[in-house]
Protein backbone atom coordinates (compact mmCIF):
# COMPACT_ATOMS: atom_id res chain seq x y z
CA UNK A 1 0.00 0.00 0.00
CA UNK A 2 2.86 2.36 0.87
CA UNK A 3 4.38 1.74 -2.56
CA UNK A 4 1.09 2.56 -4.27
CA UNK A 5 0.88 5.86 -2.36
CA UNK A 6 4.48 6.65 -3.34
CA UNK A 7 3.74 5.98 -7.03
CA UNK A 8 0.58 8.12 -6.89
CA UNK A 9 2.50 11.00 -5.26
CA UNK A 10 5.27 10.77 -7.87
CA UNK A 11 2.69 10.84 -10.68
CA UNK A 12 1.00 13.97 -9.29
CA UNK A 13 4.37 15.70 -8.88
CA UNK A 14 5.43 14.86 -12.44
CA UNK A 15 2.08 16.05 -13.79
CA UNK A 16 2.48 19.41 -12.07
CA UNK A 17 5.96 19.87 -13.56
CA UNK A 18 4.66 19.02 -17.03
CA UNK A 19 2.01 21.72 -16.87
CA UNK A 20 4.26 24.56 -15.71
CA UNK A 21 5.71 27.15 -18.06
CA UNK A 22 9.47 27.43 -18.37
CA UNK A 23 10.49 31.08 -18.66
CA UNK A 24 13.72 33.03 -18.88
CA UNK A 25 14.68 36.55 -19.82
CA UNK A 26 17.68 38.68 -20.64
CA UNK A 27 18.12 42.44 -20.99
CA UNK A 28 20.57 45.17 -21.89
CA UNK A 29 21.99 46.21 -18.53
CA UNK A 30 22.93 49.63 -19.88
CA UNK A 31 19.42 50.46 -21.12
CA UNK A 32 17.36 53.04 -19.23
CA UNK A 33 14.01 51.29 -18.85
CA UNK A 34 12.46 54.30 -17.10
CA UNK A 35 12.31 56.17 -20.42
CA UNK A 36 10.11 53.54 -22.10
CA UNK A 37 6.47 54.61 -21.90
CA UNK A 38 4.96 53.54 -25.24
CA UNK A 39 5.19 50.54 -27.53
CA UNK A 40 4.20 49.58 -31.04
CA UNK A 41 3.92 46.14 -32.62
CA UNK A 42 6.23 45.21 -35.50
CA UNK A 43 6.19 42.06 -37.60
CA UNK A 44 9.05 39.58 -37.58
CA UNK A 45 10.23 39.06 -41.12
CA UNK A 46 10.14 35.38 -42.11
CA UNK A 47 8.81 34.39 -38.67
CA UNK A 48 6.46 31.43 -38.25
CA UNK A 49 2.87 32.68 -38.31
CA UNK A 50 0.11 31.53 -36.02
CA UNK A 51 -3.47 31.14 -37.09
CA UNK A 52 -5.48 34.34 -36.66
CA UNK A 53 -7.38 33.20 -33.55
CA UNK A 54 -4.29 32.05 -31.66
CA UNK A 55 -2.36 35.18 -32.70
CA UNK A 56 -5.13 37.34 -31.19
CA UNK A 57 -4.94 35.35 -27.96
CA UNK A 58 -1.16 35.79 -27.73
CA UNK A 59 -1.35 39.53 -28.45
CA UNK A 60 -4.13 39.97 -25.88
CA UNK A 61 -2.09 38.19 -23.20
CA UNK A 62 1.00 40.29 -23.92
CA UNK A 63 -0.87 43.61 -24.17
CA UNK A 64 -2.68 43.00 -20.88
CA UNK A 65 0.64 42.53 -19.09
CA UNK A 66 2.35 45.48 -20.82
CA UNK A 67 -0.53 47.75 -19.83
CA UNK A 68 -0.26 46.52 -16.25
CA UNK A 69 3.44 47.42 -16.38
CA UNK A 70 2.57 51.01 -17.34
CA UNK A 71 3.28 50.85 -21.07
CA UNK A 72 0.84 52.39 -23.54
CA UNK A 73 0.22 51.00 -27.01
CA UNK A 74 0.37 53.36 -29.99
CA UNK A 75 -1.03 52.45 -33.39
CA UNK A 76 0.79 55.05 -35.47
CA UNK A 77 3.65 57.44 -35.08
CA UNK A 78 6.69 56.94 -32.92
CA UNK A 79 6.90 54.65 -29.91
CA UNK A 80 9.66 54.18 -27.36
CA UNK A 81 9.67 50.41 -27.82
CA UNK A 82 9.08 48.21 -30.82
CA UNK A 83 7.75 44.82 -29.72
CA UNK A 84 7.47 41.52 -31.56
CA UNK A 85 7.06 37.84 -30.82
CA UNK A 86 8.02 34.63 -32.56
CA UNK A 87 6.72 31.12 -31.97
CA UNK A 88 7.94 27.61 -32.58
CA UNK A 89 6.40 24.22 -31.97
CA UNK A 90 8.52 21.13 -31.42
CA UNK A 91 7.66 17.47 -31.01
CA UNK A 92 9.08 15.15 -28.39
CA UNK A 93 8.51 11.48 -27.62
CA UNK A 94 7.24 10.66 -24.18
CA UNK A 95 7.70 7.11 -22.90
CA UNK A 96 5.76 5.95 -19.85
CA UNK A 97 6.26 2.64 -18.06
CA UNK A 98 4.14 1.19 -15.30
CA UNK A 99 4.55 -2.06 -13.39
CA UNK A 100 1.61 -3.68 -11.60
CA UNK A 101 3.65 -6.14 -9.58
CA UNK A 102 6.79 -6.46 -7.60
CA UNK A 103 9.47 -9.03 -7.20
CA UNK A 104 11.58 -10.08 -4.26
CA UNK A 105 14.18 -12.69 -3.70
CA UNK A 106 14.43 -15.38 -1.02
CA UNK A 107 13.70 -14.04 2.45
CA UNK A 108 12.86 -14.99 5.96
CA UNK A 109 9.33 -14.32 6.94
CA UNK A 110 7.05 -14.69 9.85
CA UNK A 111 6.78 -12.92 13.12
CA UNK A 112 9.86 -10.97 14.24
CA UNK A 113 12.09 -12.70 11.67
CA UNK A 114 11.96 -15.94 13.63
CA UNK A 115 9.41 -17.66 11.51
CA UNK A 116 9.89 -19.63 8.36
CA UNK A 117 11.82 -19.42 5.11
CA UNK A 118 9.82 -18.52 2.07
CA UNK A 119 11.02 -18.53 -1.49
CA UNK A 120 11.17 -15.56 -3.84
CA UNK A 121 8.16 -14.18 -5.59
CA UNK A 122 7.98 -12.68 -9.03
CA UNK A 123 4.89 -11.49 -10.73
CA UNK A 124 2.98 -8.63 -12.16
CA UNK A 125 3.06 -7.03 -15.57
CA UNK A 126 4.81 -4.04 -17.04
CA UNK A 127 3.27 -1.75 -19.60
CA UNK A 128 5.15 0.79 -21.68
CA UNK A 129 3.48 3.34 -23.92
CA UNK A 130 4.85 6.14 -26.04
CA UNK A 131 3.20 9.27 -27.32
CA UNK A 132 4.10 12.48 -29.06
CA UNK A 133 3.92 15.66 -27.04
CA UNK A 134 4.03 19.15 -28.49
CA UNK A 135 6.08 21.90 -26.87
CA UNK A 136 5.18 25.48 -27.73
CA UNK A 137 7.87 28.15 -27.40
CA UNK A 138 7.42 31.91 -27.59
CA UNK A 139 10.16 34.54 -27.80
CA UNK A 140 9.08 38.10 -26.96
CA UNK A 141 11.43 40.95 -27.92
CA UNK A 142 11.50 44.65 -27.06
CA UNK A 143 13.65 47.03 -29.13
CA UNK A 144 14.65 50.58 -28.23
CA UNK A 145 13.27 52.38 -31.28
CA UNK A 146 15.68 55.33 -30.96
CA UNK A 147 18.86 53.25 -30.55
CA UNK A 148 17.56 50.44 -32.80
CA UNK A 149 18.83 47.79 -30.39
CA UNK A 150 17.31 44.84 -28.58
CA UNK A 151 16.87 45.79 -24.93
CA UNK A 152 14.78 42.90 -23.54
CA UNK A 153 14.03 39.31 -24.57
CA UNK A 154 11.81 36.82 -22.83
CA UNK A 155 11.43 33.14 -23.65
CA UNK A 156 8.56 30.90 -22.54
CA UNK A 157 7.82 27.28 -23.33
CA UNK A 158 5.11 24.87 -22.28
CA UNK A 159 3.67 21.54 -23.22
CA UNK A 160 0.65 22.16 -25.42
CA UNK A 161 -2.64 20.60 -24.40
CA UNK A 162 -4.12 19.86 -27.81
CA UNK A 163 -7.55 19.18 -26.27
CA UNK A 164 -7.76 22.42 -24.25
CA UNK A 165 -10.75 24.70 -24.67
CA UNK A 166 -10.19 28.27 -25.94
CA UNK A 167 -10.77 29.52 -22.38
CA UNK A 168 -8.11 27.17 -21.00
CA UNK A 169 -5.67 28.20 -23.74
CA UNK A 170 -6.17 31.89 -22.95
CA UNK A 171 -5.74 31.18 -19.24
CA UNK A 172 -2.45 29.34 -19.95
CA UNK A 173 -1.23 32.21 -22.14
CA UNK A 174 -2.15 34.78 -19.49
CA UNK A 175 -0.31 32.82 -16.79
CA UNK A 176 2.71 32.37 -19.05
CA UNK A 177 2.91 36.07 -19.93
CA UNK A 178 2.51 37.07 -16.27
CA UNK A 179 5.40 34.79 -15.39
CA UNK A 180 7.45 35.95 -18.39
CA UNK A 181 7.01 39.67 -17.68
CA UNK A 182 7.20 39.36 -13.89
CA UNK A 183 10.66 40.97 -13.83
CA UNK A 184 9.94 43.71 -16.34
CA UNK A 185 11.11 46.40 -16.06
CA UNK A 186 14.33 44.83 -14.79
CA UNK A 187 16.07 46.22 -11.77
CA UNK A 188 19.43 47.42 -13.09
CA UNK A 189 22.18 47.33 -10.47
CA UNK A 190 24.37 50.39 -10.42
Amino acid sequence: MRRLLYLASAFVLLASFASAQDVSYNFDQKADFTKFKTYKWVAVKDGEQLDELTAKMVVQAIETKLTAKGLKKVESGDADLLVAYQVAISKEKEVTSFSTGYGMGPAWGGRYYGGYYRGGYGGGTSTTTSSTIFIGSLAFDMYDSAAKTLVWRGLASKQIDTKATPEKRQKNLDKGMAKLLKNYPPKVKK
